[in-house]
This record gives structure tokens, C-alpha cells and sequence, in this order.
């Protein structure tokens, strides 16, 4: 399909769900106005026509999450790793589980009658979502903090009480939630494909959850398989180096 002025919204965002990102960036309602012709969605919101093209054309430009090049964690140093880890993982839920909160609540408002297993979609994310907040925070006050120090070599254990394997254990179990929270949504959404019938919104919402478990895939390993364990490393180290 090419990319015109003439091709309706709606077409737009059916053969590319990530474009309802810049439409609803726009404020263009890509789901019930989504007969409306591109030039004329872009009249209506008094927007600069060649402009949204060029917005549009950047979105498609954009490598999918899945085709992003995965870093090297192993090779970063554990504040390298943290830092990559907010900047990244932290920076898109911040940006997208509040997205996802109303789409997710839109469907199953719109379509819940229709396909029932939409309230548990609502229900799955709704949890992970609160979840995630409790977590992100905890990551950016507590032990990421935490583990920076550990690297600067400061007597840790002057600051802080019991073993950085204590939090550890905490994000680990609260990763399994996750892990369990993302199981549901793919079950219930048949691996994030869209029915037939499917309003374009149902269809961005699914690639929105597609994506997302694909980055808390990354975000996990990163912490589980490396962060984590080269932390608790460096503390028994430092702990093993110090004067009795």
C-alpha cells in the first residue's frame, strides 16, 4: 500500500498497527474516523498535511522491537548495564503501560461482548500494570542505587543492612509474576492475533502487548541472567577482601 494522502486511516494503521502511535500522538481518531481519508483526517485537526506524512514515515522507518540489534549485557560494566536498563527498559513502560491501560480498557468496553476473553485481557494486564509501577521504582530507588555503590567499591555495608541477594530475590519473584501476567495475555489473545472482525484499536492494542512482552523478555534476562548474579558476585568480593 502506498503511503498517500488518499489512503484512509484506517487502511493506514491496518497494515502497520505500530502507526496508531503517531495518530494518537496527533490526536486523529484512527478507529471510528478511520474511513476518513489522510488529507482530510489532517484538515479536520488543522495539521500540515506533508508533515503527518513525514511522521508516518519515520514510524515505519523505526525497527520493529524484535529486529532491534540486542546488546552485548554481558560486556557492559554493572553500571553501564543499570544505566542501559532505566534508559531503555525503564524509559518505554513509562511511555507505553499507560497507552496500553486505556486501549486495553477501550476493547474490552467495545468488544468485551463479543469475545469475553477480553476481561481477562483487561483483568491480566490491569495487575501487571500496577505491578510494574511498584517494581520500576523499586529498580530506580533501591537496588539499582545500591549496585552502582557496590561498584564504586564504597563500604556498602556501612549504608545498607543484609545481603544485596535480599532485593534480588524480591524483582526475581516479581519478574515470575510477570512472566505469568504475559503468559495469560498471550493465551487470551491467541498469540497477539487479531480476529477478523478486529477493529483497528483491537489491532493496535494486540501489537502494543506483542511488543511488550518481547521487551520484558529482554528487560528479565538482562536482570536474572546478568545484572543480578555479577552483583551478588562483586559483594561477596568485596565482602571476602575486607579487613576481619
Amino acid at each position: 500500500m502506498v503511503l498517500g494522502l488518499q489512503t484512509t486511516v484506517g487502511e493506514l494503521v491496518r497494515e502497520r498497527p505500530a502507526r496508531s502511535r503517531v495518530f494518537e500522538r496527533l490526536q486523529i481518531d484512527y478507529c471510528c474516523g478511520g474511513k476518513l481519508p489522510l488529507a482530510e483526517a489532517c484538515e479536520k485537526h488543522e495539521l500540515d498535511p506533508q508533515r503527518v506524512l513525514q511522521h508516518l514515515q519515520e514510524s515505519d522507518a523505526q525497527p520493529a522491537l524484535d529486529e532491534v540489534p540486542v546488546v552485548d549485557a554481558d560486556a557492559m560494566s554493572l553500571t553501564d548495564l543499570v544505566n542501559h536498563i532505566e534508559q531503555t527498559h525503564h524509559e518505554y513502560l513509562k511511555a507505553e503501560l499507560p497507552r496500553l491501560d486505556a486501549m486495553t480498557q477501550k476493547v474490552m468496553e467495545v468488544h468485551g461482548s463479543t469475545d469475553r476473553r477480553l476481561a481477562e485481557v483487561r483483568r491480566a494486564f490491569a495487575t501487571l500494570y500496577e505491578e510494574l509501577v511498584g517494581h520500576l521504582m523499586k529498580e530506580e530507588q533501591i537496588l539499582f542505587p545500591r549496585i552502582r555503590q557496590l561498584e564504586s567499591d564504597t563500604d556498602v555495608t556501612a549504608e545498607y543492612c543484609g545481603s544485596i541477594a535480599n532485593p534480588i530475590r524480591q524483582m526475581e519473584s516479581e519478574h515470575d509474576s510477570a512472566g505469568n501476567a504475559l503468559a495469560i495475555l498471550n493465551g487470551f489473545t491467541d498469540g497477539y492475533q487479531a480476529p477478523e472482525w478486529a477493529c483497528n484499536t483491537y489491532r493496535a492494542m494486540l501489537d502494543g502487548l506483542a511488543q511488550l512482552e518481547w521487551d520484558l523478555h529482554q528487560h528479565i534476562h538482562k536482570e536474572n541472567n546478568v545484572l543480578f548474579p555479577k552483583a551478588i558476585r562483586l559483594e561477596t568480593e568485596l565482602a571476602s577482601a575486607r579487613p576481619m
